[in-house]
C-alpha cells in the first residue's frame, strides 16, 4: 500500500471507488467485483449470503415484506450489516437523517414510516450513489425524501434540523470517527435520538487485530470496540449510550446495535 492509501484522504477515496462500483453494478454498468465484506457476508450480512455489491445481501437483513414496494435498485443497492430502521423507533412527523445513504433503502423506508408531515434525509458522498438513490427515490414517488452529497464528517444541514439519525455499516469506514458523533450529535434537536447499525470489535482486540482482520473497504478493520464507542458518544455529549451486539462478522469483530440521546436540557 502507498503512502498515500495510508492517509485518510487516500481511504476515503479508496471507500467511495468501491461503493461507486457498487452503484454502478446496480445500474448494470460495471462489474461491482467483491462485496464490501467479500461473498463470505462478514460485516453486511450473516455468513453465507452472497456479495453485498451484487446480490442484495444487505437487504437480507430486513424483516419480511417490509421492502415491499421499493425499487429493485434499490434493495439490489442495500450494502448494510444490520436495519437501523428496526430499532430507531420511527413516528409520525419526525425528521430523519441516514449518514452514508447509498442507493436510498433506509431513506425509503424512513419516508415511509415518518409520513407526509416528516421528511427523510440522506448524505453520501459518492456522485453514482446519489444518482442511484434520487433515481430510485422518483420510481418510488416519494415526495418527502431529500438526498445531499457530503461527508458524514462535515453533515450539510443546519444544527438542530433533525430528530433521529440512522446508519448503516458506515460509520465504520470513517477515518475521522470523532467528528462523525459530533456532527450527529450537532443536527440532532435536543432530546433527539441516534439508532445506528455499525461493526464493532471486542474491547481485547488492538488496533493491529482489527487491521488484520480486513481492510476498510471490507468493513472491519476501521470499527471501533464497544468502549471506544461508548466513550466517543459520551465525549460528544450523548447520553444513555448502548452497543449491542446482534451477530459476529468475524473473530471478534461484531454487527451491533449503537443507541444514544441527545439530552433535552
Amino acid at each position: 500500500m502507498s503512502e498515500d492509501t495510508e492517509t485518510g484522504a487516500g481511504l476515503r477515496e479508496q471507500v467511495r471507488s468501491r461503493y461507486a462500483g457498487a452503484a454502478l453494478a446496480v445500474l448494470g454498468q460495471a462489474d461491482g467485483g467483491d462485496g464490501c465484506c467479500g461473498d463470505a457476508g462478514g460485516c453486511c450480512a450473516p455468513a453465507g449470503t452472497l456479495s453485498a455489491l451484487t446480490d442484495g445481501a444487505g437487504a437480507s437483513l430486513y424483516r419480511e415484506g417490509e421492502t415491499a414496494g421499493l425499487p429493485e435498485d434499490a434493495v439490489s443497492a442495500s450494502m448494510g450489516c444490520g436495519n437501523p430502521l428496526a430499532v430507531a423507533e420511527l413516528h409520525e412527523g419526525e425528521r430523519v437523517l441516514d449518514l452514508g445513504s447509498g442507493g436510498g433503502i433506509d431513506v425509503l423506508l424512513s419516508a415511509r414510516r415518518v409520513g407526509p408531515s416528516g421528511h427523510a434525509y440522506g448524505v453520501d458522498m459518492t456522485d453514482e450513489m446519489l444518482a442511484l438513490a434520487q433515481a430510485n427515490a422518483r420510481q418510488a414517488g416519494a415526495a418527502n425524501v431529500t438526498f445531499l452529497k457530503g461527508q458524514i464528517e462535515a453533515v450539510p444541514l443546519p444544527d438542530a434540523s433533525v430528530d433521529v439519525v440512522i446508519s448503516n455499516c458506515v460509520i465504520n469506514l470513517s477515518t475521522d470517527k470523532p467528528a462523525v458523533l459530533a456532527e450527529m450529535f450537532r443536527v440532532l434537536v435536543r432530546g433527539g435520538r441516534i439508532g445506528v447499525s455499525d461493526v464493532v470489535a471486542d474491547d481485547h482486540l488492538s488496533v493491529a487485530d482489527r487491521a488484520a482482520a480486513g481492510s476498510y473497504v471490507g468493513c472491519i478493520a476501521g470499527a471501533l470496540s464497544r468502549s471506544e464507542y461508548l466513550a466517543g458518544l459520551a465525549a460528544a455529549g450523548f447520553t444513555g449510550a448502548s452497543v449491542t451486539f446482534t451477530h459476529e462478522a468475524a473473530p471478534g469483530m461484531h454487527s451491533a446495535i449503537v443507541r444514544a440521546v441527545k439530552p433535552s436540557a
